[in-house]
């Protein structure tokens, strides 16, 4: 595998090393020689000379179909693109007094979201005289949290900030 630095390598003409390293596209080392035969080597395939490895004593450079190479390159860094998975975190909010069918749907839905493999941020907003019965906030929650079943992860347990109870769950690695 060719590796080279993100930042556009020197092509033919920009190459200014005494001497080089060369070798083929397909691998075949030409030896040690100067830039301007290397560069009427490359001329005379018909492809670019490209220095791979300028740290390298001598500079290493490549004769190969430069434009191929970064069409490919984009190439595979779209396909990488595409098989990355991002997370969410999506957010369930539920309230002190809640009943049993409130609940039931907020359940449903945390678990259509953790089967697509999303986070989930639980929270209960306490307001007025609620924040005198926390306790029962943490409560819910739990209670929501053996509702959801076996396969979650609490990320961090029930805890008051402020006057919100937080909470985040995630779906268990092999779901």
């Amino acid at each position: 595998m060719l590796f080279i630095s993100k930042e556009t390598p020197q092509l033919n003409g920009e190459i200014r090393d005494k001497e080089l390293r060369v070798i083929t596209a397909d691998g075949e080392q030409l030896g040690i020689m100067s830039a301007k035969d290397a560069q009427h080597e490359a001329d005379r395939r018909g492809q670019d000379l490209v220095k791979i490895a300028p740290q390298a004593k001598p500079p290493v450079a490549k004769i190969m179909d430069y434009s191929k190479f970064r069409y490919e390159q984009s190439k595979r860094e779209k396909e990488n693109r595409k098989k990355q998975k991002t997370v969410e975190t999506k957010e369930i909010r539920l309230s002190l007094n809640i009943d049993i069918g409130d609940f039931n749907t907020k359940v449903n839905q945390a678990k259509k979201f953790l089967s697509k493999g999303d986070k989930l941020k639980i929270s209960i907003r306490l307001r007025g005289r609620e924040m005198a019965h926390s306790d029962l906030g943490v409560q819910n929650m739990e209670k929501f949290v053996e509702s959801l079943g076996e396969d979650i992860n609490v990320d961090k347990a029930p805890k008051l900030e402020g006057r919100q109870i937080l909470m985040f769950v995630s779906p268990k690695q092999g779901k």
